[in-house]
């Protein structure tokens, strides 16, 4: 499809690719990154994607804004086929409820659903990792199954453990470090989402999937995928 694009300032553009949040339109995100990395375009210094978007910050020094459209706009319309970017199936063990999953109850109660049906959704779905924001290595995921679709917090807690699992309307996250935080968190992972000395340092990327595993508290130690 053709980008929209809209100014973010005097050296960002926000290139759009669609209106809906869906793997289709992720996935063109995801490959008109991958494009402009091949093409190497001079001035461009940074690609941020997003669920719908890619906000590409750029150089006015080097090529202006009208400049850099036209070269986006060729870039997107290029129907040569690229390898697909590497993902993997990464399996998190989840530690539902107890003190890891403040959250649980109060959402079963909204939802009018016990805790174990929630635990039955939540880990019946694989995700697709549509970007990482928020802070480094937080993977948003989704869609979450319509029946545990739930607002944030009306009040974000000061201080959200490294290793939280939490859904906020269709979607679902965990945190990589102790953080602030709206989500509702419904239990605990101890994989380590964000090593700064790792390469790459996030686990998860643009494109991965994700599936939960529900296990007991004793079980974590010994857990292997």
């Amino acid at each position: 499809m053709t980008p929209i694009y809209r100014t973010m300032g005097d050296r960002s553009l926000l290139v759009e690719l669609g209106e809906e949040i869906s793997p289709t339109t992720n996935a063109l995100v995801q490959d008109l990154m991958q494009r402009l990395e091949s093409a190497a375009i001079p001035g461009i210094r940074e690609l941020v994607p997003a669920y719908r978007s890619l906000l590409v910050t750029y150089n006015p020094l080097v090529i202006s804004s009208a400049a850099l459209q036209s070269r986006i706009t060729a870039v997107a319309g290029d129907t040569r086929r690229l390898s697909a970017p590497a993902s993997k199936l990464v399996t998190v063990p989840v530690v539902y409820g107890v003190a890891g999953g403040p959250d649980l109850e109060s959402v079963a109660a909204h939802l009018r659903i016990d805790a174990e049906e929630i635990i039955r959704l939540h880990t019946r779905t694989i995700y697709r990792v549509y970007m990482i924001g928020f802070m480094p290595g937080f993977p948003y995921m989704g869609e979450l199954p319509a029946a545990l679709a739930m607002q944030r917090r009306r009040t974000p807690r000061t201080r959200v453990a490294k290793g939280s699992v939490g859904i906020a309307q269709r979607q679902t996250g965990i945190y990589p470090v102790d953080s602030p935080g709206g989500w509702q968190i419904i239990g605990w992972t101890p994989i380590e989402l964000f090593d700064p000395h790792r390469r790459p340092p996030s686990l998860l990327e643009m494109g991965d999937t994700v599936k939960f595993e529900a296990v007991r508290p004793e079980e974590v130690k010994t857990w292997r995928p």
